[in-house]
Order: C-alpha cells, then structure tokens, then sequence
C-alpha cells in the first residue's frame, strides 16, 4: 500500500499506491505510515497521485498520522493530488493543515 521511493537527511519520500482511499484500507495505512514515522523519525511526503476516490475514514486516518507525526515534532506533505482530490482538501480546509505539492521537486531542500 505504502512503498518507499527515496529518503534524504530529513524525509522521506512515500508513494501511496490505492486507487480508493477508503474505509476498507484506512486502518492498514495509518498502522503502516506510523510505522514508517517510528523507524525512520523524518518528515514524510506523501506522492497520493494514484488516488482517485478518497473517503472520510481514509481523510480521518490521514489526520491521526499527522497528529502522531506532529506529537514527534514531524510533519506529513502531501504531494500530486489531483485536482478533485485537492479541490476536496481546499473544501473542507484540509489545506490549511497538510502542506500541498505539486512534486517531490517542490519540497523544500533540507
């Protein structure tokens, strides 16, 4: 579900490969993605283009792993969302709370 592209000096760089973010895989990706946060202790940017569909419960997963990533003092980007997927984040002001790319070219240099 969550492979690993790349990792510099202070994050690391995830693709998430679902096509539906949902209820059905919202409890596996967070255990996953907080698994990842423990052994590695970096910030995460997380390459979402694949998603086409995303669901409540997988947006509520996302949440409770930035919350667990912040409580580390880390954080979760999120990258390549589609235009429908990021037009949701903007609606219910998700946006405010992750940082949003484009690309992994976009993150800022460490």
């Amino acid at each position: 579900m969550i492979s690993i592209h790349k990792e510099n000096n202070s994050t690391l760089l995830l693709h998430l490969n679902l096509k539906e973010a949902n209820l059905e895989n919202a409890d596996e990706f967070k255990a996953d993605l907080i698994t990842l946060i423990d052994g590695h202790k970096k910030n995460i940017a997380l390459d979402m283009h694949q998603v086409e569909y995303i669901d409540s419960s997988f947006l509520g997963a996302l949440v409770a792993s930035l919350k667990y990533a912040i409580s580390l003092k880390l954080d979760i980007a999120l990258v390549g969302l589609r235009k429908d997927i990021k037009d949701l984040f903007e609606l219910i002001r998700l946006d405010k709370v992750f940082k949003i790319h484009a690309s992994f070219d976009d993150l800022p240099a460490n």
